[in-house]
């Protein structure tokens, strides 16, 4: 858990691998987790990189385990679902696996082939076995004469002239055929307008639906009889025929040798059926062993494919002997890592063992946090705000509290939050069932995901339905109400409502009561005007409470990262200004609760309005009455009249100077924020180009000392001692001071040589950062207009938490109202219960479908916007990038990538 406060500490590493070893070792590096590789040939095509050959080789076997699986599909057998996680197999082994992948899809490709033509000849069989069938129907019912003597009455007629021709003379010729069933109709059609009416259509729907040699699916076709006169039209039905797909079949003319050809067609299609019943058998015994194994064969080729795609990251030595990697790493995970690197080194044999060299950087490394099962919702709600900062205060332990506590001050119900609670925790309880197998519901999957904070956010709406007394609607009176009212039967009859007075009908000595909302404000007119005072003054407390929590975490920042300027220059101001505001608001509250009882109810504050007042400086002070002996402020029985207190007037002692002190702080502290900081940066700045100015100077008057000096004697040379650069040409010189300027300042000049008229310029350096006193200025500008105005929109954001309360508490009574009462109050004898059982159904339906899930989802939305929008942007800078680590674990799946 202490790891989930700050991200781990990570380190970039370079190890050094020996060939031989690389690949056992990067996959013992898979297996553990915990090293995310650098790219160290981002300018290198993909194709064009080391391994780019064994990863189309991985690629041809996935093309192929695609193939076997849409195989499976198509029999309906499901890949087993084992728990299993077998190991990458070593590069020999490749071969073994392409020999497996190509000798199962062969044969699969042969049977399919063979059974593809099976089906094909069965269907044009069956077809004409169809066809031959409905012809004899066909002549049977007509007889050969009968059917032949209808269609020479329907095409016997002169063309030119529009008179019959004796029967006689017409010749008939026909053919048969099977047709798709959707294209009768406009076949019919157009044979009748092709012909001009000169061809006799009969067609009959075959009885059984046929199967589609291809994809299996069933067809419907129908067997035709086209009866015409000449060649001419018989060409061109054949056309037609052929444009419509219609198969054609040979049909004899006597009936004789159709039952001839019917009983070979017979006996040839069970035969053929034979065939193909063996083919299919062959073919799921072939499916049934690939089944068994896929799983596995799919996860190796995947962390093949994997380990192939990392050491391509990789670069290879001047000798091409070893490989180096560069990778961030976890400094708690190091001695993890050379087990692993050790292991790897064992398992291939090589006796060079691989190196693992931490290194110094300047890069942003990424973030990681360590989460469990539980966690891990908590940290992706935060991480799909922003991905943490390297090292900065990570919001997600105190949303583990936070984000359920505030859910259930707006859900507060405690039938519902028992409900939501039960249903988490028997997510809880089935997990691995419900987590063990792929689900193809996203809507459940999601539910599932978060089965921990749901369970969290149930048992919290509990506390807080607890807490406001309500149970779908209702109150509990589990300890007995602290109010006693005495009114008899008869008092109650004369009027429909009677207001309590606290000193008459309260019961001081047992006191109030003692969890939560006295049940006794269920039957109150003024129960809403009571629980929203209470819920906005809650609302109003949380609200600051959280915000003054991101405003402390921002000094953790600070305070980690070594900024004391911010604490200074931000936090004192930024935390100045909301408590003498917004936690002077709080304490106001705290101090009405307090002091103000049923006693003086005409002059309890009202505080929004006195919140104005403190800005506007608009004070109405009491007045001492004369022989007043009292506490002016005290709550008192006194008459209000008599002193001047409202509402409205000052309620305290010496309320005035601290509220003026309070608002002239708090506007102090907007100029703090906005100037202080830029202004030190700018001093800081030009403290440093003077420093360097300094320096740069002093580099250059040694070397006009030195250029001045009169060149010495050949003998004097080596006995003086004098530095060479006296004796060296000026573009000579120039390097040299070059030289010297590295040597004192640490960077080159852009210029190599420095003329005498340059002495005492600082030329701005390339590496130096440039300081824009505008660009810091307006920075900082936003960045103060944004908390000040935040401070004030988000305090009054947070009362969102006492509205959606106060819709979920009326939903919940108006529901109650339309179902459940018309059964408790129907007078007639066991109807209500009728009707009563009737409405449960509807109203469980509607109380989960609405209040649970509809309301469940709009507060859960408001509680997000809560801890992204007003508690991280008070500390949580949310831009840094995820540690991605290299991990076999999310390769377990059998799903293959199209």
């Amino acid at each position: 858990m202490g790891a989930l406060f700050r991200s781990e500490e990570m380190n970039l590493c370079q190890i050094f691998l020996q060939s031989e070893a690389a690949y056992a070792c990067v996959s013992e590096l898979g297996e553990l987790g915990m090293v995310q590789f650098k790219d160290l040939n981002p300018d290198v095509n993909a194709f064009q990189r080391k391994f780019v050959s064994e990863i189309m080789r991985c690629e041809e076997m996935e093309r192929k385990l695609r193939y076997i699986h849409r195989e499976l599909k198509k029999d309906g057998m499901k890949i087993p679902d084992r728990d299993e996680n077998p190991k990458a197999p070593a590069p020999k082994e490749m071969i073994d696996l392409e020999a497996t992948f190509e000798k199962i899809e062969s044969e699969l490709k042969e049977v399919n082939t063979n059974a593809e033509a099976l089906r094909r000849n069965y269907l044009e069989l069956t077809e004409l076995k169809e066809v031959l069938k409905k012809t004899q129907i066909f002549f049977a019912e007509h007889g050969r004469h009968g059917i032949v003597d209808d269609a020479q009455h329907a095409l016997a007629h002169d063309e030119g002239g529009g008179g019959f021709v004796p029967v006689t003379s017409v010749q008939l010729g026909f053919v048969a055929g099977v047709i798709p069933r959707e294209k009768v109709p406009a076949f019919e059609r157009l044979l009748w307008f092709a012909n001009r009416g000169n061809t006799f259509l009969k067609h009959d729907e075959i009885d059984q639906p046929l199967e589609d040699p291809v994809s299996g699916d069933a067809i419907s076709k129908c067997v035709f009889l086209i009866f015409f006169q000449g060649e001419q039209l018989k060409a061109r039905v054949r056309k037609i025929c052929e444009g419509f797909k219609a198969t054609l079949y040979p049909c004899p003319e006597s009936a004789s040798e159709r039952v001839e050809m019917l009983n070979g067609v017979s006996t040839r299609l069970e035969d053929l059926n034979t065939v193909l019943h063996q083919t299919e058998d062959h073919r799921k015994r072939v499916l049934m062993s690939a089944q068994k194994e896929i799983r596995p064969w799919i996860i190796k080729v995947k962390k093949i494919k994997a380990i192939y795609h990392t050491l391509n990251m990789c670069n290879f030595d001047v000798s091409h002997n070893s490989l180096i990697a560069e990778c961030w790493t976890p400094v708690s995970g190091l001695e993890e890592i050379q087990s692993a690197l050790k292991h790897g080194t064992e398992l291939s044999g090589s006796t060079v063992p691989s190196i693992l060299h931490r290194m110094q950087t300047k890069e942003v490394p990424p973030t990681y946090f360590k989460t469990n099962k539980f966690t891990t919702v908590f940290q992706e709600i935060i991480d799909a705000y922003g991905i943490a900062t390297y090292q900065e205060v990570n919001p997600a332990p105190y949303a583990i509290i936070s984000f359920p506590f505030l859910f259930a001050v707006m859900f507060g119900d405690f039938g519902h939050g028992f409900i939501m609670f039960l249903a988490g925790l028997w997510m809880v309880i089935t997990e691995k069932k419900l987590t063990s197998g792929k689900s193809d519901n996203e809507i459940m999957s999601m539910f599932v995901g978060g089965r921990y904070i749901i369970t969290m956010m149930g048992l919290f709406s509990v506390y807080t339905g607890l807490i406001y007394n309500d149970c779908f609607s209702k109150s509990v009176n589990i300890f007995g109400s602290g109010w006693h009212p005495s009114y008899d039967f008869r008092t109650l009859q004369k009027e429909t409502s009677w207001t309590m007075n606290p000193a008459d009908h309260f019961d001081n000595t047992t006191g109030p009561y003692p969890f939560g909302v006295d049940p006794i404000w269920q039957s109150s007119m003024n129960k809403i005007t009571f629980t929203n005072s209470l819920k906005m003054k809650m609302s109003v407390i949380f609200g600051v409470s959280q915000m003054l929590l991101g405003v402390l975490l921002s000094f953790v920042n600070h305070a980690y990262f070594r900024r004391p300027l911010n604490v200074f220059c931000e936090f004192i101001p930024q935390l100045v200004f909301l408590m003498c505001l917004f936690g002077y608001l709080v304490a106001l509250v705290f101090y009405k609760w307090l002091f103000f009882t049923a006693e003086c109810p005409q002059y309890a504050p009202q505080l929004l309005i006195q919140f104005i007042n403190m800005f506007l400086l608009t004070y109405t002070p009491r007045v001492m009455p004369a022989n007043f002996t009292g506490d002016l402020y005290a709550c008192t029985s006194i008459e209000p009249t008599s002193i001047n207190a409202t509402s409205q007037t000052v309620f305290f002692e010496h309320q005035q100077p601290i509220q003026i002190t309070l608002v002239i702080l708090a506007l102090l502290m907007v100029p703090t924020m906005l100037l202080v900081k830029p202004f030190v940066l700018r001093a800081r700045h030009n403290a440093r180009v003077k420093r360097r100015q300094g320096l740069y100077a002093t580099s250059q008057r040694t070397l006009i000392h030195n250029e001045e000096h009169p060149e010495p004697s050949d003998d004097s040379k080596g006995v003086k001692g004098d530095k060479p650069e006296a004796h060296l040409s000026d573009i000579e010189l120039g390097a040299v001071r070059g030289k010297d300027n590295i040597a004192i300042n640490g960077e080159e000049e852009d210029g190599g040589i420095v003329g005498h008229s340059e002495v005492g310029i600082s030329e701005p350096e390339e590496n130096e950062e440039e300081f824009d006193m505008g660009e810091v200025f307006i920075h900082q500008a936003i960045h103060t207009i944004e908390y000040c105005l935040g401070c004030i929109s988000h305090t009054a954001s947070y009362l969102r938490l006492w509205a959606l309360s106060l819709a979920h508490a009326q939903l919940s009574e108006v529901l109650w109202s339309m179902l459940f009462r018309f059964g408790l109050t129907f007078d007639m004898a066991y109807v209500g219960g009728i009707l009563l059982w009737a409405v449960f159904g509807a109203f469980a339906v509607v109380t989960v479908a609405v209040l649970l899930l509809m309301e469940g989802l709009s507060a859960f939305l408001h509680t997000l916007r809560l801890h992204w929008v007003e508690f991280n942007s008070k500390f949580y800078m949310g831009d840094g990038y995820k540690f991605a680590p290299y991990n076999f674990k999310h390769l377990l799946d059998a799903d293959l990538d199209e």
